[in-house]
């Protein structure tokens, strides 16, 4: 079992950066692709960007690329996502996912995923 927790959310106006992050705890061992997606009440959960262990490669939404980045400490077993230049569109809460198998996956499909954090909520003011 893994365990994901999510921090960093908050209130920022339009333009403005948040940077969040998500702690890995139990068998983070086998852990090969780490994800964050972000849901709006009535919305389906969107995916947002992407880590996979097994090659070193990043993805993103095309909506964020060039403003949020995503990384990792191995050392603290937390996943991050620095958002820069934040717009009302990107309201929503932020969910951490993980998964514990060593294939290569569409990253952008969230059933794919074994774990998830509770999320954090992020709002941008216009």
């Amino acid at each position: 079992q893994v365990q994901l927790a999510e921090s960093g959310g908050g209130l920022v106006q339009a333009g403005g950066s948040l940077r969040l992050s998500c702690v890995a705890s139990g068998r983070t061992g086998s852990t090969y692709w780490m994800a964050w997606f972000r849901q709006v009440p009535g919305k389906e959960r969107e995916f947002v960007a992407a880590f996979d262990w097994l090659g070193g490669n990043t993805y993103y939404i095309d909506s964020v690329k060039g403003r949020f980045t995503i990384s990792r400490d191995n050392a603290k077993n937390t996943l991050y996502l620095e958002m820069n230049n934040l717009t009302p569109g990107d309201t929503a809460v932020y969910q951490c996912a993980s998964k514990g198998e060593d294939r290569y996956i569409d990253p952008k499909i969230a059933d794919e995923y074994d774990y998830w954090g509770r999320g954090t909520q992020v709002t941008v003011s216009s």
